[in-house]
């Protein structure tokens, strides 16, 4: 695109018709919509890009941005008839307000920027601000609403995402100006990217003497995220919460994004939308915060809710206050489900009771068919099947390695595998696997690797209550060739890693030169002689290897089940310390033979 006149120094003329929309204007005028938005709320004109302004008004931005302008009257025979015929067409939608999700590191900022942008809020109009309590709020600027999601963080915000809520339209990323970019803060923008949500950056703290924003606009960078005063096209707000400075400024630049979204909905139809929060009141029974996306939920609606169903027996608005309706992106909190839904289910309006009962009776038979094991995940071995199928022309990845060192040979590695399918890295970073990997992975559908990682044991359990699939590596080469075989459809097989159980290390036993064995007691599962195990210490993997001796007093025996204690020695390692964790496993070999679900 061309640049601005003014950019160039010299005052160019350009012919502008007597009315035009915002966006043809920015096209005049070789600049992006933004630009010109911009320049219309400092002459207090709040405009979409497809609103109409007249000559006079464009002539003022025009002149702003270094541009003469004239005005051009087109002869009548050549001027558009379908103007009403795209204005009859556009009724039905409706512009609605922006969902923000505010993300970032602990101790960035993003509580005190929540409570900041509440006490902004105009349209309380009362003494004392908003009375928060239903875990999303709306701001009002300018005669336009701003809706926030109060749950902070990207591990909720992606949460939703993996029940198949898409619920955010902007995300904005608090980067403390003292502290600068942080391993969560990393984790935030590669969830916002998998989302494909624009970020805007709320640079926090600028009121302390150590504050640095040019390092952390460097830092942003070097990730990617180039903001728009170094020529690239994020939004950057310095702000302080705690001194209430440049919320003004952030919440005009979050309704200039939104404008550039063209966020609209149609409020005539049967409500849709997303649970944000749910619980069990005492007095009141379930209570669910519903986040109405399209439509329009109106008091005494037969709603559906995940395997929760009911009709919507009152709603209360961010204020706390009764209300009989509510439209596009509005957050209530309803009364009247039968049970409690959960954070992320989609919430839908039907007409008949009869059709929601027999809906929501087929999802709950379908989620007692699944058990325990999920089956929204995809393995490696799906992936291969559906490459041979060619259903699948891109591969997400989840990389979690022990080092740095490690991350960039083998995402270069992966990235020279020249397939028809392309590798996509989702997040790559050090360190364990964490439940947050696992919820980005359900999200994006994604595999994860782990090249000298350890999981987690919740992430364990949620992968597989979820089916995602985590592949293990102690040699790059294994995890490249296994990688490639995918990507061209040619796995065969695969070892998998079962957890059988976890034990303590309550006491240690010294055998002379014989080293020394562990009593251990057995918090959950098993351990058997042929278990492997992998000691932990603090959270880091000392040793990993196999059992020598399993003993009950003084019977050497087979298998310990939960609840017992026992003495085991290690082949080659004997440095046990109480309170030591033992991670019990086996790897078995699985065929690809399942066909992709």
């Amino acid at each position: 695109m061309a640049p601005a006149a003014r950019d160039m120094g010299v005052a160019r003329a350009v012919q502008l018709p007597s009315s035009l929309s915002v966006k043809e204007l920015a096209d005049h005028l070789d600049v992006g919509p933004i630009e010109v938005i911009k320049e219309l709320m400092k002459s207090g004109v709040m405009a979409n890009v497809n609103q109409v302004v007249d000559y006079d008004t464009a002539a003022l931005v025009a002149k702003a941005l270094g541009y003469e302008p004239e005005e051009f009257k087109a002869p009548v025979e050549e001027r558009p008839e379908t103007a009403k015929a795209v204005e009859e067409e556009a009724a039905a939608l409706q512009p609605r307000p922006p969902v923000v999700t505010i993300m970032g590191h602990v101790d960035h900022g993003k509580t005190s920027l929540l409570d900041a942008l509440r006490q902004t809020n105009v349209a309380a109009g009362e003494a004392g601000g908003i009375t928060q309590h239903i875990g999303a709020y709306q701001v009002e600027l300018h005669g336009q609403k701003i809706t926030f999601l109060d749950t902070p963080g990207h591990e909720a915000f992606t949460a939703m995402r993996a029940r198949g809520a898409q619920a955010t339209d902007i995300a904005i990323l608090v980067v403390a100006a003292d502290d600068g970019v942080m391993p969560q803060t990393k984790e935030a923008i590669d969830h916002a990217k998998a989302a494909r949500v624009p970020i805007v950056v709320a640079v926090n703290k600028i009121d302390k003497p150590e504050a640095n924003p040019d390092r952390v606009k460097q830092q942003l960078a070097d990730l990617g995220l180039v903001i728009e005063e170094w020529g690239g096209d994020v939004v950057c707000v310095p702000v302080s919460a705690k001194k209430k400075v440049g919320i003004q400024d952030l919440l005009e630049n979050i309704l200039v994004v939104a404008e550039v979204l063209e966020l609209k909905a149609n409020p005539q139809r049967p409500a849709s939308g997303v649970v944000v929060e749910a619980e069990m009141d005492k007095s009141r029974g379930p209570l669910a915060t519903v986040l109405v996306q399209s439509g329009t939920l109106n008091l005494g609606d037969i709603v559906i809710a995940g395997t929760a169903m009911g009709r919507v027996k009152a709603m209360f608005n961010d204020l706390g206050k009764k209300v009989r309706k509510a439209g596009p992106a509005t957050p209530v909190e309803i009364l009247g489900l039968d049970t409690v839904a959960q954070a992320g289910d989609t919430l839908q309006a039907v007409a008949e009771e009869r059709l929601a009962k027999a809906t929501v009776e087929e999802r709950r038979g379908l989620q007692e068919r699944r058990g325990i094991r999920g089956e929204r995940g995809l393995s490696l071995d799906d992936l291969s099947q559906q490459i041979r199928e060619g259903k699948v022309k891109e591969l997400n990845l989840i990389l979690k390695t022990d080092v740095q060192g490690s991350l960039e040979p083998i995402i270069s590695s992966l990235a020279r595998l020249e397939e028809e399918v392309k590798v996509r890295f989702i997040h790559a970073d050090t360190g364990s696997i964490t439940e947050s990997d696992v919820l980005l992975a359900m999200a994006s559908e994604a595999i994860i690797v782990g090249f000298n990682a350890r999981v987690e044991p919740g992430a364990r359990r949620l992968a597989e209550q979820e089916g995602v699939d985590i592949r293990l590596y102690t040699v790059i080469y294994e995890l490249v060739d296994e990688v490639r075989k995918a990507l061209v459809g040619l796995l065969e097989r695969k070892l998998v890693e079962v957890v059988e159980g976890h034990a303590e290390v309550r006491q240690v036993f010294k055998l002379g030169k014989h080293g020394a064995v562990a009593g251990v007691y057995l918090r959950d599962g098993k351990v058997t002689r042929n278990s492997s195990v992998r000691v932990m210490r603090g959270g880091e993997k000392v040793f990993e290897g196999s059992i020598t001796s399993l003993r009950r007093f003084k019977d050497d025996v087979r298998e310990v089940a939960a609840g017992f204690e026992c003495g085991i020695g290690l082949e080659g390692f004997s440095d046990f310390q109480e309170s030591d964790n033992l991670e019990f496993f086996v790897r078995e070999e699985q065929p690809a033979a399942r066909s992709a679900r």
